[in-house]
């Protein structure tokens, strides 16, 4: 990143966010935002004296102040002051420099940045499974758009963009809210029970539109051509380049940065649905993250209705214990029932593996021999001495063992190797093989079974995807340990 006097220059026109007067600055810029969007571009400072005057914090406000506001939310740049000379009848009126105020186009992105950041946490954030549709549409008319003017090409690209920035805004703004500490609270409710299950099937029904989408999604991606990417992102650059700012007629546009800028935009795309070799997709990401939360709302759940069991169980036995005393006749009885419910008053009871000199379980406590237990201080401060201990330097044994681990990975990897013939791991030509070749060749055929490509990375890195057998067909896996009885299966190792 190259820094430049446009990055490191302050920012004059937030200036009204912090200022010492920041309490009549930004209800004046609310005010000129409000109007603006009614396409009231142009104020006076009458309309802005009207509208505050006598209203809570402006009990005393003064055309004199309201001039300063104006003249300092002007300095920095909020303000465009244009002075109005359609209604001076005198020179005096003209010397007295009527102006008329108008935000400028810094000030609009400021204030809607500011509604937007005060509504943060009302809008909130939704799953969309029609927006991974309209995704995978967009990506799907990628070779065709490629062939159309600028124009159209630019359309297409800002399209892809804005959902592809609000998918993932969305999906990250609800997988946090879900990590907040107001969750557990949530959980506590009554409506939490009533809505979980609505609430798992919505996370579902998420997920499979994710899956669905994705992998159509992988695949075009993966065989688009690298010419019709360069050519689309050229045209796209092409429509940039030809739009014209007012404002900004001396400024030269930067072509390679928006041409990176556009690149960046297109790899982090092919990264968030294909992953690379550091990494996986973020897709697979979102179906970790989601199923963790269905487990933790299941958890929360059950562990809610155990709670709710065990409170209205124990509400039983104390009605049970009140109606038990309302039934004794004397003060004696009630004594007696009391000691027998909650025990006997400056009792303790001590267990221990006593040594006793007979069996019977009806002899008195006298008859016991005596035994000395150490009681330990009950208090905070009390602390039992340790033993210091050295601690040993195991910097070689780790790594031994972790040589070791490489050393026996590396045996199985070309263990697993020589079963492989011209690419291809057929399951039913194989010979006696050894138990662990056989978990590893059902871990890749369950992996590649989750989804719809059939595909998987085995973890030494290598891509395999799993042809099903025709018609059903099955075969005998031989092993050193037994015969696996399964589908005639094959393994196809991509280079």
């Amino acid at each position: 990143m190259e820094i430049t006097d446009k990055l490191t220059k302050p920012i004059s026109e937030t200036a009204y966010l912090t200022k010492e007067n920041t309490k009549r600055y930004r209800p004046i810029l609310r005010f000129f935002y409000l109007q603006n969007q009614k396409m009231n571009f142009m104020l006076y400072r009458e309309d802005v004296f009207n509208q505050f005057v006598g209203k809570q914090g402006f009990e005393d406000y003064t055309l004199e102040q309201c001039d300063s506001d104006l003249s300092a939310l002007t300095e920095w740049k909020n303000l465009i002051a244009i002075q109005d000379t359609s209604v001076a009848y005198t020179l005096e009126e003209f010397k007295n420099k009527k102006y008329r105020y108008q935000l400028t186009d810094f000030a609009v992105k400021i204030e809607s940045l500011v509604i937007e950041l005060e509504n943060l946490h009302i809008e909130g954030a939704s799953l969309e499974p029609t927006l991974i549709e309209r995704i995978k549409d967009e990506i799907a008319q990628i070779n065709s758009i490629a062939n159309e003017n600028e124009t159209k090409v630019n359309g297409w690209w800002e399209n892809l963009n804005a959902d592809f920035k609000r998918l993932n805004d969305n999906y990250q703004g609800y997988i946090r809210s879900f990590y907040n500490i107001k969750m557990e609270e949530i959980a506590q409710s009554s409506k939490f029970i009533a809505r979980k299950n609505d609430l798992v099937m919505y996370l579902r029904e998420f997920i499979k539109a994710l899956q669905d989408n994705s992998y159509q999604i992988e695949k075009i991606l993966r065989e688009v051509k690298p010419e019709v990417e360069e050519k689309i992102l050229e045209k796209v650059w092409q429509a940039q380049s030809k739009v014209v700012r007012i404002d900004k007629l001396e400024e030269e546009v930067p072509e390679q940065e928006v041409k990176d800028r556009n690149r960046g935009k297109w790899e982090n795309i092919k990264k968030w649905f294909i992953g690379d070799e550091r990494r996986e997709s973020e897709v697979q990401n979102i179906e970790e993250k989601t199923s963790e939360i269905i487990r933790k709302i299941t958890r929360i759940a059950n562990q809610i209705a155990e709670s709710r069991g065990s409170i209205n169980s124990r509400k039983a036995e104390y009605k049970k214990i009140c109606e038990m005393f309302c039934n004794t006749n004397t003060l004696e009885e009630a004594h007696k029932l009391s000691s027998l419910v909650f025990g006997m008053k400056n009792t303790r009871h001590i267990k221990g593996n006593f040594e006793r000199e007979t069996d019977n379980m009806n002899s008195s406590i006298l008859d016991e021999l005596k035994a000395e237990i150490e009681i330990r201080p009950r208090i905070r401060a009390f602390k039992e001495k340790k033993e210091r201990t050295i601690i040993e330097d195991k910097t070689e044994m780790k790594k031994q063992r972790i040589e070791e681990y490489l050393r026996q990975k590396e045996e199985e990897r070309k263990l697993i190797r020589q079963y492989i013939v011209d690419g291809k791991m057929v399951i039913k030509n194989l010979p006696e093989i050894e138990p662990v070749v056989r978990k590893s060749i059902l871990k890749w055929i369950s992996q590649a079974n989750q989804n719809e490509a059939k595909r998987t990375i085995t973890e030494y890195g290598e891509r395999v995807q799993l042809k099903i057998p025709q018609n059903g067909q099955r075969c005998e896996l031989r092993c050193t340990d037994g015969v696996l009885d399964m589908p005639a299966y094959e393994l196809i190792f991509e280079t």
